[in-house]
C-alpha cells in the first residue's frame, strides 16, 4: 500500500496529541453523532461520527451493553441538545476532536455489528441481511465507553422507480459558494437561521414526489459533515422533503491536502446508480459551480438511470458572488448521446412546470 500523503500524516499526529490530552488530562469522553442513512432490501448504509465531548454528565456505555438498554436512554437529552445547537454560529460545528480508530457497535434490527471509526472519526459502513422493511427505521451507533446516538435510515422498496438527487448550496439555500471569503462568512460566522432559501424549491420537490410512493430524495453536496445538523434543521424548517444527506469530510486525505468536491459528487451518483439500478433519477443543481458538467457527464455514462436534469440559473448578482464575474449560463448545458431533457429556470416555480412537462412525456427546453 502506498505511503499516506504528508498532510494526512501531520493531521493524524496532531489529532492523536489532541485526543490524548483531552481524554487523559481533561477527562473528555466519546459520543456518537448519527447521520441519515439509506438502503435497499439487501443492504443498509449506516453513517455517523464519534467525537470527544466535554460534558461530564454524559452517560457511558460499553459496546457489549444490551442493545435494548442502549436504545431506551438515547432520546432523553436529544431535544434539548438540538434546541441549543440551533442558537450557535456555524464555526462551532467545526471545533471537534474526533475519536480515531475507535470501536463502535451498530445495532440494526436488534443485531449488533462491530466496526471501527476511520482516521477522522467517521463511520460509513454497509450492513447486509438487515431484515428491515421498506420505510424509515432507527439504528443505534454505540461507541465503546461513550454515549450512543440514533441514526435514521430509509429502506427503499425494490418497486420504486423514481427518485431525486439535489444539490444544496445555491440550489435549495443561498450560500454564495465557492467564493472563499463569502463562503467562510456564511459557514463559520452567520447564524444558521440567517441563511436564505431559493424560492419555490421546497414546493417543487414535494409536488414531484407526490404520488410517487416511497420515492427518495438525496441531498448531495460538497459541504462538510460538520454542517449536517445545520443543514438538516434548515431543510426541515423550510418544508423540504426528508432524505439522506451525502456530504464530505474537509481537509487532508491520504492522497493530498484537500478532497475533490467534484469527485465526491461523481462517486456518489455512480454509487446510487449501482445500488438502485431500477430507479430513474431527476438531478437538480445550479449553474454556479460544476453541477451541469457533473450531471451531464453522468448522463452520458448512465443514460439509463437519468430521467431529467434541472438547472437553477443564478441571477447576475449571484454569479458575481459565486464566480467573481458574470458568467453566461449557455456554456454549461451538458450534451449527451441519448436525449436527456435539461430544463432551466431561476427558481423552483420556474423549474416545476418544465420538469412536469418532461416527466409527463412532453420535452420542454
Amino acid at each position: 500500500m502506498a505511503r499516506p500523503h504528508a498532510a494526512a500524516l501531520v493531521e493524524d499526529a496532531m489529532n492523536r496529541k489532541v485526543t490524548g490530552f483531552l481524554q487523559g488530562r481533561r477527562g473528555w469522553t466519546c459520543r456518537a453523532i448519527g447521520y441519515i442513512g439509506y438502503g435497499g432490501e439487501s443492504f443498509v448504509r449506516v453513517m455517523g461520527r464519534v467525537v470527544l465531548s466535554r460534558q461530564h454528565d454524559d452517560e457511558e456505555t460499553t459496546a457489549s451493553e444490551d442493545p435494548s438498554a442502549i436504545e431506551e436512554r438515547l432520546n432523553a437529552s436529544a431535544t434539548l441538545r438540538e434546541r441549543a445547537e440551533e442558537q450557535v454560529r456555524g464555526w462551532r460545528a467545526f471545533m471537534t476532536a474526533q475519536a480515531m480508530d475507535h470501536r463502535v457497535v451498530i445495532v440494526v434490527n436488534g443485531r449488533s455489528h462491530e466496526v471501527r471509526t476511520d482516521r477522522s472519526g467517521y463511520v460509513d459502513t454497509v450492513i447486509t441481511d438487515h431484515g428491515l422493511s421498506p420505510g424509515w427505521h432507527e439504528v443505534t451507533i454505540a461507541p465503546d465507553q461513550g454515549r450512543p446516538a440514533i441514526a435514521r435510515v430509509l429502506i427503499i422498496d425494490a418497486a420504486v422507480r423514481f427518485g431525486i438527487v439535489s444539490d444544496i448550496d445555491d440550489t435549495v439555500m443561498i450560500t454564495s459558494l465557492p467564493r472563499p471569503f463569502i463562503a467562510a462568512w456564511n459557514t463559520f460566522v452567520r447564524h444558521e437561521q440567517a441563511r436564505h432559501i431559493v424560492p419555490g424549491m421546497a414546493p417543487m420537490y414535494r409536488e414531484l414526489l407526490a404520488g410517487q410512493e416511497g420515492a427518495p430524495i438525496f441531498y448531495l453536496s460538497t459541504g462538510a459533515w460538520n454542517t449536517c445538523g445545520t443543514l438538516t434543521r434548515f431543510l426541515k424548517r423550510h418544508g423540504y422533503p426528508f432524505g439522506p444527506l451525502l456530504l464530505t469530510d474537509w481537509g487532508p486525505t491520504n492522497t493530498g491536502w484537500f478532497r475533490s468536491g467534484q469527485d465526491h459528487k461523481r462517486t456518489n451518483l455512480h454509487r446510487l446508480a449501482r445500488e438502485f439500478p431500477y430507479i430513474s433519477w431527476v438531478l437538480i443543481g445550479d449553474d454556479g459551480q460544476h453541477d451541469p458538467r457533473i450531471y451531464g457527464d453522468f448522463a452520458i455514462d448512465r443514460p439509463d438511470v437519468v430521467r431529467a436534469i434541472g438547472i437553477r440559473e443564478l441571477t447576475p448578482a449571484e454569479q458575481v458572488l459565486s464566480h467573481g464575474i458574470p458568467v453566461s449560463n449557455e456554456g454549461f448545458l451538458p450534451k449527451v448521446h441519448r436525449p436527456v431533457a435539461v430544463v432551466r429556470a431561476p427558481d423552483g416555480y420556474g423549474l416545476l412546470p418544465k420538469l412536469k412537462a418532461v416527466l409527463g412525456g412532453h420535452e420542454v427546453l
